[in-house]
């Protein structure tokens, strides 16, 4: 490599910044006992990177995105908001709200339904001072919590719990609404019972169809389908303890509609609620079973029959003749706070 190094005092009369006026760092020497200066110049400065307007512009277009996303989501969910208060209804399903009872592709199939829910719905067992009540109830919880009708229990000195799998438990009774024909029982050391999920009976529409699951006549587990046939029937039931199942002498529960007494005399201590109408199926012990839409989600509590058997000769005409009715599992969500708080009436 070749080296060039200058004497003491040839810098004296030359510009310290050399040729290209390029400030070097350094004054020159003009003293002997100096060193000379390096033999190469100073690496100059890294220049500051040039602007990228592009990745400027990317970036604002991102923020722009971001900010239109995020007003568009606070739009449409007022927009959702109000639409359900001037609706009064909840139409708009939040998603991530749990998983479907019934997959897409099987809704509305029987057999899935049936599959899906036959492990919520239970047979009830009550034992009366003169006698025994069959019916039906509903899993809400996990731990046991069974809803079911008041009338199946009403009265009852001690009650028995049977499964869809054949356990059996003993069973306690929480709370009983007799106004809207509701009581809230919970099974004794019960753990991991699949419970049913509540549906909305607002959204119920005439020509729904629907799948009644119940234990009529202590078959327990049993299945019918068919479509809702009316909605807000008036329908009036007993609320006195000694009007309980079977006083229509056939098992079914007394009732009254538009004027008439059916099943039986309701007596004088009664209350009247708006029942969803059913032709799917219904006979005695299907009291307090689960009436479910194509969903898989329970519509309605089964309340109550008409039975032909008092007009029929003989006890063997009894049975279902498409005119059941059932309790809007709306009005069971509003009445589980009272139920679970221990009220009785």
């Amino acid at each position: 490599m070749t080296e060039s190094f200058r004497r003491s005092g040839e810098y004296e009369d030359e510009d310290p910044r050399g040729p290209s006026g390029q400030q070097y760092g350094y004054p020159a020497p003009v003293h002997p006992e100096w060193p000379p200066p390096p033999p190469y110049e100073p690496a100059a400065a890294a220049p500051l990177p040039e602007p990228e307007p592009q990745r400027k512009r990317t970036r604002g277009s991102v923020a722009l995105l971001a900010a239109v996303a995020i007003v568009a989501a606070a739009v449409g969910g007022a927009t959702a908001y109000g639409f359900q208060e001037l609706t009064g209804k909840s139409d708009v399903t939040a998603t991530g709200a749990g998983t479907p009872v019934v997959p897409a592709g099987k809704k509305g199939d029987v057999a899935a339904i049936a599959a899906a829910v036959s492990p919520s719905v239970v047979e009830v067992n009550a034992t009366l001072a003169g006698g025994s009540s069959t019916g039906s109830g509903v899993v809400i919880a996990s731990d046991g919590e069974v809803v079911t009708n008041n009338h199946v229990i009403a009265g009852a000195q001690s009650v028995k719990v049977r499964t869809s799998d054949g356990h059996s438990y003993t069973a306690d009774v929480v709370g009983t609404d007799s106004s809207k024909d509701l009581a809230l029982i919970r099974l004794e050391g019960a753990s991991g019972l699949k419970a049913a999920s509540l549906g909305d009976s607002r959204g119920v529409q005439v020509g729904d169809s629907v799948v009644a699951i119940g234990s009529p006549e202590g078959l327990t587990g049993t299945v019918t389908s068919g479509i809702v046939s009316a909605l807000d029937r008036d329908v009036t039931v007993p609320t006195d303890e000694g009007q309980t199942q079977g006083q229509g002498g056939d098992g079914t529960w007394p009732f009254q509609f538009g004027g008439r007494q059916f099943n039986g005399d309701t007596g004088s201590s009664t209350t009247t609620y708006k029942a969803i109408q059913t032709d799917a199926s219904l006979n005695p012990g299907n009291s307090g079973g689960a009436l479910i839409d194509a969903a898989g989600d329970v519509i309605g509590i089964n309340s109550a029959m008409f039975s032909s058997s008092q007009q029929a000769s003989s006890s063997s005409d009894a049975g279902s003749i498409g005119l059941g009715f059932a309790i809007p599992v709306d009005t069971v969500k509003s009445d589980l706070a009272k139920l679970r708080s221990g009220g009785r009436n």
